[in-house]
């Protein structure tokens, strides 16, 4: 299919292989778009006969626009380098453009794993991601590290069944350091772009809490829905606490 697939990468070595070949089996060719691994990132992106490109990292909204740059479309998909596209997903996608007349942006569900547990509450689901669109009829936005696509108004949108699966973090310090390093990042955004006198962070940690755990009912996700909770309200309190 007339599909590129491209991914930004820096020390994905344990995850980037089944990320790239699930995309091989749709895509006519795969980019990604690599920030100065450390690893064995490039070399086994290079083995699986994918283009590797270098740019430096600049803010994950900006990297993913300046991958869409080395793309051929005439649509792309565009993954995570943690994220594979699961065997209903992949069917789904081949149905939808045997009947694809375009231009047509699709959404998808997304499936997060924690620690080896799908998760099916709070925060973490419904998620659902904008991911396969006409190359140069929409665009990644939002506010860094929460990237969005955005795509024009007369665009429309077509949801396709099965989920891509998120593999997101092994182990609890694997959230905690990313929520840390993330709340920092959205802190920093905040500042540049004006933020109001005053804040509230404990009030919007608490209101986070209860509203992934609670109303969103994450505590059916058990022990790793409380900690989900817990780390999302974590990163709430930092965002709006942190100075630049």
């Amino acid at each position: 299919m007339d599909i590129t697939g491209v991914v930004i990468a820096l020390n994905e070595a344990a995850k980037i292989e089944a990320c790239v070949r699930s995309l091989q089996r749709v895509c006519k060719e795969v980019i990604v778009l690599d920030s100065g691994s450390q690893d064995d990132t490039v070399a086994r992106c290079e083995q699986l006969g994918v283009k590797v490109f270098y740019h430096a990292f600049e803010g994950h909204i900006q990297q993913k626009n300046q991958a869409l740059t080395y793309a051929l479309g005439p649509y792309v998909l565009s993954l995570d380098a943690d994220e594979v596209l699961s065997e209903d997903l992949i069917h789904s996608i081949k149905e939808a453009f045997s009947k694809n007349t375009g231009p047509i942006a699709y959404r998808m569900p997304r499936l997060n794993q924690y620690c080896g547990q799908w998760i099916r509450y709070g925060a973490w689901n419904p998620d659902r991601k904008i991911r396969l669109w006409p190359l140069g009829m929409a665009h990644w936005g939002g506010q860094n590290p929460h990237d969005r696509v955005i795509t024009g108004p007369d665009l429309p949108i077509v949801d396709l069944q099965g989920p891509i699966l998120h593999y997101s973090y092994d182990t609890t310090e694997e959230l905690r350091i990313q929520s840390n390093k993330f709340a920092a990042i959205a802190a920093r955004e905040r500042h540049a772009h004006g933020v109001p006198g005053f804040s509230w962070p404990l009030l919007r940690a608490a209101f986070r809490w209860f509203r992934d755990y609670v109303l969103k009912r994450g505590f059916l996700d058990g022990k790793a829905g409380w900690t989900i909770a817990y780390e999302n309200a974590r990163y709430t309190y930092l965002k709006y606490h942190l100075k630049p």
